[in-house]
């Protein structure tokens, strides 16, 4: 029984649901993988060079008060970002090495917070140096490890992946070949994996 969470930094909606996604796979009893990747090839491929909520402002607007609602009521602060999407590339470098690591989760959290609660620059290494030492962690030596080259080519890898498994929007949630998209169905997600 495993999820597996899909999400990019830039991706609001995965902000909420990053924040919530750990506490209710452990209460359904279902074991959670942890997957940042780059929506930027999979929105090229569409024809867009920027954010879907940018390109439709009707759609964004709606968005932003779609994401107050949610946000008030999971107890969540919500600021709009110094800008939006911003450049999650270096933030999901450092979360493709804590993937599979016990901090993986809580440096994930910290950059959502960072970016839609507390209106930081997450393209900053300085900003991500501090989430990374505020964890306990060696911020230089992951930064310096998170942008090697065989770092950089694991997580083109993992996005083709996630392209080549279906994904095309985040937050996503995959269970086997069963495809979940939206922070709304996180708990459908849970419970096919429960069956």
């Amino acid at each position: 029984m495993q999820v597996e969470f899909w999400y990019e930094f830039a991706s609001t909606y995965s902000y909420p649901a990053a924040m919530r996604v750990e506490a209710a796979a452990k209460e359904a009893g279902v074991t959670l993988c942890w997957r940042p990747f780059l929506l930027a090839p999979i929105f090229g491929a569409q024809g867009w060079n920027d954010s879907p909520f940018n390109i439709y402002p009707a759609k964004g607007k709606y968005m932003w008060r779609d994401m107050a609602r949610i946000c008030e009521a999971a107890g969540l602060q919500l600021k709009e970002p110094v800008r939006f999407p911003q450049n999650g590339l270096k933030a999901a470098r450092l979360a493709l090495l804590g993937q599979d690591e016990d901090w993986g989760a809580a440096f994930t959290r910290r950059v959502y917070l960072a970016n839609f609660a507390e209106q930081k620059d997450i393209s900053d290494e300085a900003v991500l140096a501090d989430i990374l030492g505020s964890l306990g962690l060696d911020a230089q030596a992951l930064l310096a490890r998170s942008g090697e080259q065989a770092n950089k080519d694991r997580l083109r890898a993992q996005t083709e992946e996630a392209i080549a498994r279906g994904v095309f929007g985040a937050p996503s949630f995959l269970v086997g070949d069963e495809l979940f998209w939206g922070n709304d169905r996180l708990e459908a997600a849970l419970e096919w994996a429960r069956r």
